[in-house]
Order: C-alpha cells, then structure tokens, then sequence
C-alpha cells in the first residue's frame, strides 16, 4: 500500500495548491464529516453532539470542534452564563458542504451497504 505525502503533493506542477487535497486536509477526517453532517440539522449543545454520536469521546469532540471553528466551518456561542452553555452552530461556509454531504450518503447507501 502506498502512502501519499499531503504536503509533496498539496502543489500541482504549475505551482498551485489542489483544491481536492485542501478540501480533504479541512474536513477529511471521520469525526469531522460526522459532526458536520449533525449541525446540517440545526445548532447542537457539547452533550447532546457527544450523546448523538456513538463512538466520540468528549476529548475527541472538543478537538475537532476546535479545529472546524478555526477552519470556519463551526461557530461556537454560548447560551445561558448560569449553568453555562454552549451551542455549536454551521457557518455559511459549514453550510456549504450539504450537497457533499448528501452524495457521502447516497454513495454510501448504494456502494458502502450494498444496496
């Protein structure tokens, strides 16, 4: 199995950057897709995302939330000061990726399980 290197293969010969490499290195990871694909429904509290999605740790979750406000692509607001609350919301830019989203599944509905 080969290994592709990101950063020897982010430029294309002409210098510029591949917009299929960046749009991976924003949003390729599992958990990232997944967490995206719940905020699609609406804004979601810390809890109710870690109580949605089997298999996250709280840990994992901050992380990737972290990591997808920094890209743009989620907005953190917090809700109520006593007891403090947050809620985790999609940006326009986040947002955007629906249509992506949407052809993830129907592939996998056709490919992935079989159908």
């Amino acid at each position: 199995m080969t290994l592709i290197n990101l950063d020897d293969e982010q430029k294309r010969a002409d210098g510029e950057v591949c917009p299929i490499v960046e749009s991976i290195r924003i949003v390729g990871s599992t958990w990232k897709l997944i967490i995206i694909r719940y905020l699609l429904d609406g804004p979601k509290g810390f809890n109710e995302l870690l109580r949605a999605i089997h298999g996250l740790n709280s840990k994992t979750l901050s992380r990737t939330l972290k990591q997808l406000q920094q890209d743009g692509l989620v907005e953190r607001r917090v809700v109520a000061l006593q007891p403090f609350s947050v809620e985790y919301r999609l940006t326009e830019k986040g947002q955007a990726l629906q249509p992506v989203i949407q052809a993830l599944r129907k592939w996998g509905e056709e490919w992935a399980l079989g159908r």
